[in-house]
């Protein structure tokens, strides 16, 4: 027979029961500390992270380098002298990412068991939404506290929004959106309990002479000075009016990360020009003078433009989350729960 034919794939079970000691040893502590150590650069600073004395490091590493070296013929880490940064080899770099996939996996295939088994409920919200949150779960904290339910609530920026719901990271999720009737399409894979509707206002810098009146249409953005961020609402309203590439036919004189910096800006006087904003937020804004800032005022927006875009803020949960679990299960508890908040808050005077 040729020698250059491949040899048989040995059988899975073989390769195991062959595995290497050095390689049995490794433990995700190890592989954890070795991730720290390279993302920190340093068995010093990879200690103050872990809350570990640096020679426990020191010695995890000592041990990895020497199976290593054993397994591969090359250490994972080189040290480059005092006060410099470890260098990792290639086959180091190799190893940091590997563990990385490694320990996500598993981190990701243990949440999920946990919240399959109704042992962790994990919810996000951004900040002018956390009071749903907070009610909901004061109606159910004593039940899911008595079953030893984790409960973790993570900060999602509403620019995020979007992305969050469809990367399955959270089990429910309170935001803020721009509801359009392709956006509600969106939406076909979720429960939404809603809360408030509304429509967004101008704010701006410019005076009676330069923008009269106290309503704007949305036409006419395409002649104002605008101050948009990258994403988030404000940039999700422009694309529903002037499609997604607005800034090419719009006349945008501040590009902001965020919107604080564009209060800011019109607040300085040093661009001129208007921001959308929420009504909330609008008013809020024009009410507060401070000395020496320039005024703001608001201008309702009147939309005369296709298709019909307005502010939706609520909660989301995926149907077939909803559907998985049975009734009593943590993440239908907590539903229920927004289901009830929302029926008490908006009924309300």
């Amino acid at each position: 027979m040729s020698s250059s034919l491949p040899s048989p794939a040995r059988p899975l079970l073989d390769e195991l029961l062959d595995c290497p000691p050095g390689l049995l040893d490794t433990t995700f502590d190890q592989l954890r500390t070795l991730l720290v150590v390279y993302e920190t650069g340093s068995a010093l600073r990879a200690a103050r992270a872990l809350g570990r004395e640096q020679s426990s490091v020191q010695k995890q590493l000592d041990t990895l380098n020497r199976n290593c070296q054993a397994l591969c013929g090359e250490v994972l880490t080189l040290r480059q002298g005092r006060g410099k940064d470890f260098l990792f080899t290639p086959t180091g770099e190799g190893a940091a990412r590997l563990a990385r996939e490694t320990l996500r996996e598993w981190l990701d295939a243990v949440h999920l068991s946990r919240r399959r088994l109704g042992r962790m409920i994990t919810v996000g919200t951004t900040e002018f939404t956390l009071p749903i949150v907070s009610r909901a779960w004061d109606l159910v904290a004593e039940e899911l506290r008595q079953r030893e339910v984790e409960f973790k609530v993570v900060h999602v920026r509403t620019k995020d929004l979007w992305s969050r719901l469809e990367s399955k990271e959270m089990d429910l999720i309170c935001g803020t959106i721009v509801s359009t009737p392709d956006g509600d399409r969106r939406l076909r894979d979720h429960e939404v309990v809603e809360y408030a509707r509304g429509r967004a206002m101008l704010l701006t810098n410019l005076g009676e002479p330069e923008l009269p009146g106290d309503t704007a249409r949305t036409s006419d953005l395409a002649g104002l000075p605008l101050v948009v961020p990258p994403a988030g609402l404000i940039a999700d309203f422009l694309a529903c009016w002037y499609g997604p590439g607005f800034r090419e036919r719009l006349n945008v004189v501040a590009d902001i990360d965020d919107v604080h910096y564009g209060f800011s800006l019109l607040r300085s006087g040093f661009v001129r020009g208007c921001m959308i904003v929420t009504a909330s937020i609008g008013r809020r804004m024009a009410e507060r003078v401070e000395p020496g800032e320039r005024p703001l005022r608001t201008l309702d927006l009147h939309d005369d433009l296709e298709p019909k875009a307005e502010l939706m803020t609520g909660a989301f949960v995926r149907k077939a989350d909803l559907e998985r679990y049975d009734t009593g299960h943590p993440l239908n508890r907590l539903w229920h729960a927004v289901q009830e908040d929302a029926r008490l808050y908006t009924t309300q005077p």
